[in-house]
């Protein structure tokens, strides 16, 4: 069974969602302070960090700041809630680390379909299954991201939405394509989060990042290698 970590002060809030992802089997606990919720994060590893912004004791930013230092929690992928809409302070968190983000208030059922391709994308796929492109390697079963031979912290949007682009080299991938294959869902509110996690991905990858191209108007592409 899956384990869910809830980091949420608002009570009520926080066992809605408890309520919900429990009725779609999973195993959850709930933590209403920030510095308690990061370290039992480090400490128990869950599956899938449903974390609020706005906490006591460490904001949801320094939460993922630290939990991206940390090699212990650095690949565990984070859903956002908050009540902050402004697009500004949901690009913040993505571009700290976090998979994708809801705003409040929301549809328990929207909540549980985010959780359910967070985690499906962050599962290993069975059997060691090595993929190399170029100066790249991808292990698909540890989801482990080697640059050069030389290991590379990708969170596991990360790793499959450059998987996804290096085995179609040459080939224009339209945004909407790219945000239902990676993502699980497509629509123009959400276009922003692909360009947060490219933005964060060329950042990783340094000099080699002039692979990555950005098609106008349509989306984006790995060039081929001669």
């Amino acid at each position: 069974m899956e384990h869910i970590l809830i980091v949420e002060d608002e009570i009520d809030i926080a066992q809605l969602v408890s309520f919900n992802l429990e009725r779609a089997g999973y195993s959850v606990d709930i933590v209403h302070d920030g510095r308690e919720g990061l370290e039992k994060i480090v400490k128990d590893q869950p599956n899938l960090v449903i974390l609020d912004l706005m906490l006591p004791g460490m904001d949801g930013y320094q939460i993922l700041k630290e939990m991206q230092r940390d090699t212990r929690s650095h690949s565990i992928p984070v859903l956002m809630l908050t009540a902050k809409s402004q697009i500004d302070d949901r690009i913040k968190g993505l571009e700290l680390g976090a998979d994708d983000y809801l705003t409040k208030p929301f549809s328990p059922k929207e909540l549980i379909l985010r959780a359910q391709a967070i985690l499906k994308r962050n599962r290993a796929t069975p059997g060691s299954v090595i993929f190399s492109f170029g100066p790249f390697r991808f292990d698909k079963n540890n989801l482990a991201f080697y640059l050069n031979e030389e290991p590379i912290s990708l969170t596991s949007t990360e790793f499959k939405l450059l998987l996804f682009l290096c085995q179609r080299p040459g080939q224009a991938q339209d945004r909407n394509d790219l945000l239902k294959v990676v993502w699980g869902y497509s629509d123009d509110v959400h276009s922003r989060t692909l360009d947060t996690h490219m933005k964060r991905l060329r950042q990783k990858l340094g000099d080699e990042s002039s692979l990555i191209e950005t098609v106008r108007g349509v989306g984006y592409r790995v060039r081929e290698i001669e």
